[in-house]
């Protein structure tokens, strides 16, 4: 997993890494934590390979924003978010992860 450093990507205040195509733009160190948020979204792009998961993270976002009223809580509430958020603590997780985990979180 590649990281690049720098104050441009991602765009906006409020974020602070992002995960394209398996490389991470961060705007400042990673914590442990964080990284394997990151890599757990890593994971989620190859099994969908990658166009897939971009595809389908907009679309389900788009549902989630009508479902809960609201960009932020339809981020929230994607299901990529949900397993990545559940289990970013777990610095074991992706050795154990089973592959396509993410959509259990879709009926969650």
């Amino acid at each position: 997993m590649k990281i690049i450093y720098n104050k441009i990507i991602p765009f906006g205040r409020s974020f602070y890494a992002i995960n394209l195509f398996g490389v991470i733009f961060s705007k400042g160190m990673l914590s442990p934590r964080v990284r394997n948020h990151e890599y757990i979204h890593t994971l989620q792009q190859r099994e969908m390979l990658f166009i897939g998961f971009y595809i389908w993270y907009l679309l389900e976002w788009l549902v989630r924003i009508v479902q809960y009223r609201g960009y932020v809580r339809g981020y929230e509430n994607i299901s990529f978010e949900r397993e990545a958020y559940a289990n970013d603590h777990n610095l074991g997780y992706s050795h154990t992860r089973p592959l396509f985990h993410w959509t259990y979180y879709l009926r969650k």
